[in-house]
């Protein structure tokens, strides 16, 4: 998959459906990014598909390049399946990618010979009631985000815990991240950095007018609820992965909790998360001597 609309996308895109089917393998891409990338009527090793046709059916990995924005469309279209996702980053921090454009040959050596791992990632379930009907149900990988729909108009929210009222906000809106969102949206919003080995949930608050309106991270098994009050004069709306919306009317019920489906996101390196923070962020690290260094001047360090 591929985001198509720039050039230097389509270079890359075509440029690996050319090594990996030198390499005997076969190439599934949808019929629209096929033609966009002059590959629709290739022969051999070449397939289309549509995306209501299950396209992660049958492959051994989905290849996304473009930015964490195409990452969550491949997450998105490959749900059903759970086909491990590999991104090459050619967006902008590209958080959720795993290598950058400059590694594309050596990510395809990888897929070749299959050097590469898979982790499961935490979802989010979402549903959206109405008295007791459901209005709209989804998935997130990154966060699920309850917003006012007007900018002079600010959201009232009731928000729960565990079938429990925490407390009652007006707000211009409330985030409900995952650890691997945690460095998206939920970062932006003043939310806290999770590694994502961590199983938990995240609920964090935007422009709270209150006295209790601080990040919090709650327990995987735990069911986050953000209530739209009847009376709210601003109407609201939910956002899935920026991508996924429905509009909610004033009384509606927005639950969270656990996906029972994890996304699967391929790693090629084990490199610790704190080198993915530092690299993506441009953290500054000057000064850091490391452990070694640090044995060396303890006297740590003796020969045998």
């Amino acid at each position: 998959m591929a985001h198509t609309g720039r050039a230097d996308v389509r270079d890359v895109a075509r440029a690996c459906v050319q090594q990996l089917t030198e390499h005997g393998i076969a190439v599934r891409l949808l019929a629209d990014e096929a033609a966009d990338l002059g590959l629709a009527d290739a022969d051999g090793l070449v397939e289309t598909t549509l995306p209501d046709h299950v396209p992660g059916e049958g492959c051994e990995l989905v290849l996304v390049i473009g930015g964490d924005g195409s990452i969550l469309r491949a997450a998105e279209l490959t749900h059903e399946t759970s086909t491990p996702l590999l991104g090459v980053n050619l967006g902008h921090v590209g958080f959720l990618a795993e290598a950058e454009q400059e590694d594309v040959e050596s990510t395809i050596a990888a897929i070749v010979e299959r050097n590469y791992t898979a982790e499961d990632r935490l979802t989010l379930d979402v549903r959206v009631k109405v008295g007791q009907d459901t209005l709209f149900s989804t998935f997130a990988l990154n966060e699920a985000s309850v917003e006012k729909a007007a900018r002079e108009r600010m959201l009232e929210v009731v928000v729960e815990v565990d079938d429990r009222p925490l407390s009652r906000w007006g707000c211009d809106g409330v985030v409900c991240a995952t650890p691997t969102g945690s460095t998206a949206y939920n970062f932006s919003a003043g939310g806290p950095v999770v590694w994502p080995e961590v199983e938990a949930l995240l609920m964090v608050p935007l422009s709270a007018h209150a006295l209790f309106a601080r990040p919090m991270v709650v327990a995987p098994t735990s069911v986050l609820a953000v209530e739209v009050l009847a009376n709210t004069e601003g109407s609201g709306v939910l956002w899935c992965d920026g991508r996924r919306t429905v509009d909610l009317p004033p009384g509606a019920r927005i639950e969270v909790r656990r996906g029972a489906r994890p996304v699967r996101l391929v790693r090629l390196h084990q490199a610790p998360f704190t080198d993915r923070l530092v690299a993506k962020f441009g953290l500054p690290v000057e000064g850091w001597r490391g452990a070694a260094e640090r044995r060396r001047r303890d006297g740590g360090d003796h020969d045998a």
